[in-house]
């Protein structure tokens, strides 16, 4: 297996496209089977039929047409045959374009502004503005508009303000519990749209200070420390997107023991890591022991309660 080869068709290789002009995901599976049988440049990958199968658990059908596309599409390109297998040359000298990122960030840019906008649009439709309070009994009073009550309040008993009538005993709601002064004042006035508070033991303050500190054990754990800055900019834009602090974590422990003792110029820088969203493509079994200074130290686990401020 070749490092720079697999490198290549994961991240680097240009994405061909289907019939219908969508990315062919189904080719890049069988072009990264190809790759792990590859050499560094590329060279003498002939595995069967069969085993790009097993490797992709697609059907024969699938498997072939994925080659068409791939030959197609001028990414690999037949090289003779081996014990009646055709060998394969990957074009390693085809690099993606840079657009194709800045075009997935700006999609996600536009898909959170529409979420954004459907949240608040959902909310606006939960508010109604109080503009007339009408009571209907048998006293028949009637105000116009809270704010603006003038004294024309018109009523065979005594006048009240019709905020401070009382229903009658007979007049209950479906769950028979009766509104008070306050509640009615309350429901009358113009109703106010606003944040909801933050809780008063400070719980979520406390819990985004935690995330951001664990970048501390990130970078403690990353196998290649460069661009601090940038680095922590990308951890930040990962954990707006959902990702989860422990699964970067050990997504950069799992990196560091593939990466041990292998060529550090082939390892990507940690920002570069974080924006490709790396960590999930790393295995999620229990990591093992990390060997640092000649001791061996227990996988990092982040503790709700401890204080990761100085590593951030």
């Amino acid at each position: 297996m070749s490092t720079e080869a697999m490198n290549w068709a994961m991240d680097d290789a240009p994405m061909s496209r289907t019939e219908k002009g969508k990315p062919d995901t189904t080719g890049r599976h069988v072009l990264q089977a190809l790759a792990e049988h590859a050499r560094s440049d590329g060279s003498n990958s002939h595995p069967s039929i069969l085993r790009i199968q097993y490797r992709t658990g697609y059907d024969r059908t699938t498997v072939q047409r994925a080659l068409r596309r791939l030959e197609k599409a001028s990414l690999i390109e037949r090289d003779g045959t081996v014990d009646g297998r055709t060998r394969w040359q990957l074009a390693m000298g085809l690099v993606r374009p840079a657009t194709d990122w800045a075009d997935l960030e700006r999609e996600e840019n536009e898909y959170r502004a529409a979420a954004a906008e459907r949240k608040r649009r959902s909310r606006s439709k939960g508010v109604t503005d109080a503009e007339s309070v009408t009571v209907t009994g048998g006293e028949s009073v009637t105000v116009t508009h809270s704010e603006s009550v003038t004294g024309d309040v018109t009523d065979s008993a005594p006048s009240r303000h019709a905020l401070n009538a009382q229903p009658s005993r007979t007049q209950r709601r479906p769950n028979h519990q009766q509104p008070s002064v306050n509640q009615l004042h309350k429901d009358s006035s113009p109703a106010v749209v606003s944040r909801p508070a933050p809780q008063a033991d400070g719980k979520t303050g406390q819990q985004e200070n935690h995330h951001l500190a664990a970048f501390g054990a990130f970078w403690h754990n990353y196998p290649l420390k460069r661009s601090r800055e940038e680095a922590k900019k990308a951890w930040i834009a990962a954990l707006e997107r959902g990702a989860d602090p422990q699964r970067m974590i050990d997504g950069a422990q799992a990196y560091a023991r593939e990466r041990a003792n292998e060529d550090p110029k082939y390892t990507k820088h940690p920002a570069t890591w974080l924006n490709k969203g790396c960590y999930d493509d790393e295995p999620a079994g229990q990591p093992n022991l990390r060997v640092v200074d000649g001791q061996k130290h227990q996988p990092f686990r982040l503790d709700p309660n401890a204080n990761y401020a100085n590593g951030f």
